[in-house]
């Protein structure tokens, strides 16, 4: 039941590409895709980027406590996957999280400022950046506790299907995840009531500074679906529009049969797990592999090399997605810190009675 994801053929690509009216690109690397999507999808991509790229600055200047986590070389993943859900789809994701929100079309400050701790924040300032919330977007949530998502994620499908509605609910993870208990129990609940839920592993193969071989008896990790007689499926993430048709695939599968199914996309993390990891257990050889194969770089050449894009329009892209992040810098620098007098509002959804309020400084008694 599990297999290895290859490109499809255009008539069964996502709605949004047969409904474009733009022009289509004449390479046949792109035949039948609208120009003007290959262009947007470029400019999701390296918005992603430069956005991180400001995560990671602002970091070092000490402007961003706590961990900070980036998509650094897994932008076609992140923009191939959310390209695949309606808005009204839901989405569970780990704690590396900032390029989906982006994606999902959060605004950039409100992400920048959630980084900063500001109250115009995604959660007011009080998740950072492991603890995006947005539920008009459908981001229910980025989750610094590995494997945390998994049974909340399986959880909302259940109540989709309960509710007989027609969302999906997409939940990702990454590959040390597959390791862990929640996995198996939530695949496994997932394929005995049949739940609209596509689990998604990112594998840049390492966990944290282990490598999946290592830690993970099966390495495939998309075969880890046909224990529960789950569909797996695996795919190039480094390729945005293969990306892109497994995931709409597997989501429309899940939308119309409420089928789960397991998605492996395999890509390159440019830098080390966090921010602050030097990543000196990597070798040369697999550093210098990630950046052959550095997402946007080759998407760039492709398009230029189509003529989706020249030189120009190319560089204008990039111009204006460092203007994006820039401002959504400007945005976060200027927004109010949240009031000390707030810290326990979000406690709990609903008032409780005797909940402690007391501040560190305060005394006891």
């Amino acid at each position: 039941m599990a297999e290895t994801a290859t490109r499809t053929k255009p008539a069964t690509r996502a709605k949004t590409t047969r409904r474009s009216t733009a022009k289509s690109a004449k390479s046949g690397a792109f035949s039948g895709e609208s120009a003007e999507l290959l262009r947007g999808y470029f400019q999701q991509m390296t918005l992603i980027r430069r956005f991180e790229e400001r995560a990671a600055q602002g970091y070092t200047q000490a402007k961003i406590g706590g961990y900070c986590h980036l998509n650094l070389g897994e932008e076609a993943t992140v923009v191939g996957l959310m390209s695949a859900l309606r808005k009204t789809d839901l989405l569970f994701t780990n704690y590396r999280e900032h390029g989906y929100a982006l994606a999902k079309g959060i605004e950039p400050g409100r992400v920048m400022a959630e980084l900063y701790g500001r109250t115009t924040g995604t959660s007011k300032g009080w998740g950072g950046s492991m603890h995006m919330f947005d539920v008009e977007a459908g981001l229910l949530g980025g989750y610094g506790i590995v494997g945390g998502q998994i049974p909340l994620a399986t959880g909302a499908a259940m109540a989709i299907d309960y509710r007989d509605g027609d969302q999906v609910v997409m939940c990702q993870m990454g590959d040390g995840t597959t390791n862990i208990g929640a996995f198996h129990e939530a695949l496994n609940i997932a394929a005995l009531w049949n739940l609209p839920v596509v689990f998604v592993v990112v594998n840049n193969f390492l966990g944290m500074g282990t490598t999946v071989e290592k830690s993970s008896a099966e390495s495939e990790l998309y075969k880890r679906a046909s224990a529960y007689r789950m569909h797996g499926e695996r795919v190039d993430g480094n390729d945005v529009l293969a990306v892109r048709d497994a995931a709409t695939r597997l989501v429309e599968r899940a939308r119309e049969s409420g089928g789960p199914a397991l998605l492996e996309a395999v890509s390159h993390r440019l830098k080390g797990h966090s921010v602050v990891d030097p990543a000196k257990y990597r070798s040369e050889e697999s550093v210098q592999e990630a950046r052959e194969h550095d997402p946007v770089v080759t998407f760039r050449a492709r398009l230029v090399e189509a003529g989706v894009l020249d030189e120009d329009g190319a560089q204008e892209i990039e111009r204006l997605a460092q203007a994006d992040a820039d401002a959504a810098v400007a945005f976060a620098d200027d927004s109010p810190h949240p009031e000390v007098s707030t810290l326990f509002d979000y406690t709990y959804a609903t008032p409780v009675a005797n909940d402690s309020r007391r501040l560190p400084a305060d005394p006891v008694f």
